[in-house]
């Protein structure tokens, strides 16, 4: 499947990350102070980039494009800003047509890499570095979010006697999770294991659905488990339970991944649309956007969700930048958890900072 799907790409056989040619990179209004951050700043109090609000301006496309962007659900918070991007009408401003299609990762994976679907709202994950490794022309071009400081999503265990949060031997546990141990969420998994003197190669999983989570760390079916938003919220402050850490503050591990079409055959369009998701980012996302009860409601409308449910947790923080060196760091997660196949994939072939950058004006 890897090697077809490569050769239908018609595109650098490599898989290379970075766009057919150099492009012209002009200032943007609006985005010049803060619209860009340093990829290696990597500080978990790190400002995310913003341009003002409403910016960067709409440059309509000579002829309009129909855009199809693979997503594995549309009623998660993280997918919002896409939502609202169709709804407000910020894709068809640039003279974009975009249709979210919902497909697992990875039915997405090779449409994307053949050119059947232009974009994916996904993450670097175990599939897609092994599909770069085996000639996938795809790249990570942009990100989504951080958690805020006051989020406890993430990997939650059940004290045994004598045992604390800052003291658990998580050796030889069973961990329950929706995510198997391909997805990026093993990156923060690992990190916190082997605080705990575990890592992802010395516990055990049992992959659940995400109604049985919960009561599988409760009723003592796995001993620890990761808990999303806002589940967490069901075992947080009992003490029974302990909170031992989520994904890493200040650096995205999901978002947009492009394929050929917007990476190589039109490259406008793919800076149009990532120009659309930035600017909806800016208006309608810059900040706590949870304050606004109005833009909560909205929010639950389009997601098909519980008003009060969305409003239970903190809001995320949105952030279309990548940081230097996290598929590195995801990669290592992936072997630790022996799910790697060939060499690891350099950052120069995984990511492309180039579409993002241009939108907002940054000159390299």
């Amino acid at each position: 499947m890897l090697g077809a799907a490569a050769c239908a790409a018609n595109d650098p056989a490599d898989g290379a990350a970075p766009a057919a040619s150099p492009r012209t990179v002009t200032p943007v209004a609006g985005c010049s102070a803060t619209g860009w951050t340093d990829p290696a700043d990597l500080s978990p109090t790190r400002a995310p980039a913003r341009c003002e609000k409403g910016t960067p301006a709409a440059r309509p496309l000579a002829k309009k494009r129909k855009i199809t962007v693979a997503t594995g659900t549309l009623s998660a918070e993280y997918v919002a800003p896409l939502q609202v991007a169709v709804a407000k009408g910020e894709f068809a401003k640039e003279g974009l047509d975009v249709e979210l299609k919902v497909l697992p990762t990875p039915d997405a994976l090779p449409l994307l890499a053949k050119g059947d679907v232009d974009a994916q709202w996904a993450a670097p994950e175990a599939a897609v570095m092994n599909g770069i490794n085996g000639g996938f022309a795809i790249a990570w071009v942009a990100g989504n979010f951080s958690p805020d400081p006051g989020s406890r999503s993430g990997l939650w265990v059940r004290l045994k006697d004598g045992e604390s949060a800052a003291h658990v031997d998580m050796a030889g546990r069973k961990l329950g999770t929706m995510i198997g141990k391909g997805s990026v969420i093993a990156y923060a998994m690992d990190t916190s294991l082997k605080k705990h003197g575990g890592g992802l190669d010395r516990i055990s999983f049992q992959q659940l659905g995400s109604a049985d989570v919960l009561t599988a760390l409760r009723n003592g079916g796995v001993d620890s488990a990761w808990l999303l938003d806002p589940v967490w919220r069901k075992v947080d402050g009992d003490k029974r339970y302990a909170f031992l850490g989520g994904q890493p503050l200040g650096e995205p591990l999901g978002g947009l991944l492009f394929g050929p079409n917007l990476l190589h055959k039109d490259p406008d369009a793919g800076v149009a649309f990532l120009r659309a998701y930035i600017r909806t980012v800016n208006t309608y996302f810059a900040g706590d956007y949870k304050s606004s009860p109005a833009f909560v409601t909205e929010l639950a409308r389009l997601m098909k969700i519980d008003e009060a449910t969305l409003k239970s947790t903190p809001s995320l923080r949105m952030d279309w930048e990548i940081r230097k060196g996290t598929t590195d760091r995801l990669q290592r997660a992936y072997a630790d958890a022996g799910v790697s196949e060939g060499a690891p994939v350099p950052e120069d072939r995984a990511v492309n900072r180039s579409l993002y950058e241009e939108a907002v004006g940054h000159r390299p």
